[in-house]
């Protein structure tokens, strides 16, 4: 090669070769990443408490059985408590807490999964802060489901509706969304080498008012019946990060 083509050539080559060592160091950066993430994961303790109250204001709580389909589903550690609040005047609330075993995946179905297995269909989904004092900033993340099944009364064919809240706790985060909290345990995992032990709580009840039943509650009744329930029943059962549930 003449000497004038290989000054032409050689900002060309060492052009190259740096990118080539820039792209080898992006590499090694990269692959080193993995000796950081943690070889064991350890499971922290949930902020909620298992239990549930018997009075709850002006409100008497029984007992709420579970499902034989839950059992089916949900992985043999998952814990549950739950009751079937009334107020004396016709209205119920349903309050449900269901805690994760270490099958974190099988542990916890939204009930955007499990409701339409039960024959619900789900109308309308929004998720909103509701004024809770108690509630980190005083406000509580929740999503709110407005569904409604087809049923028989007295011959006649029609829909009944339904109004389901919910949301997640964890060992350090409270959240209404399952894709949020996805996002939380791959943060916990690799920044902190833990997974939180999460809970989902839900307070639902029927909208009573129908054709059949005018002088039951509408839907914006129903939602007020909710949300004052959840402020009573929130403090009872959410303790201080790292306390309430071990992780066993």
């Amino acid at each position: 090669m003449a000497q004038s083509d290989l000054a032409r050539h050689t900002p060309v080559f060492h052009q190259a070769l740096g990118r080539l060592l820039i792209l080898q160091a992006l590499l090694a950066c990269g692959l080193g990443t993995v000796f950081l993430i943690p070889r064991e994961t350890k499971l922290q303790p949930c902020r909620v408490r298992m239990a549930l109250p018997e009075l709850l204001g002006g409100w008497a709580g029984k007992p709420a059985a579970v499902t034989e389909r839950e059992h089916e589903v949900l992985a043999p550690d998952t814990e549950f408590c739950r009751k079937v609040y009334e107020d004396g005047l016709g209205d119920q609330v349903l309050v449900s807490i269901v805690l994760s075993g270490h099958d974190l995946d099988n542990s916890i179905h939204r009930p955007e999964r499990c409701l339409p297995a039960q024959g619900w269909t789900i109308q309308d989904s929004s998720t909103m802060d509701l004024p809770v004092p108690d509630a980190p900033g005083g406000k509580l993340p929740v999503t709110r489901l407005h569904d409604f099944q087809q049923m028989t009364y007295h011959g006649q064919v029609g829909n009944v509706y339904n109004l389901n809240y919910y949301w997640f706790i964890g060992y350090s985060d409270i959240t209404a969304s399952h894709i949020q909290r996805e996002f939380m345990d791959m943060r916990d995992r690799l920044l902190h080498g833990y997974n939180q032990r999460w809970a989902y709580v839900t307070v639902a009840a029927m909208i009573t008012r129908s054709p059949q039943t005018p002088d039951g509650r509408d839907e914006a009744q129903t939602d007020a019946m909710i949300q004052q329930l959840i402020e009573k029943v929130y403090p009872l059962i959410v303790t201080g990060a790292g306390q309430g549930s071990p992780s066993q």
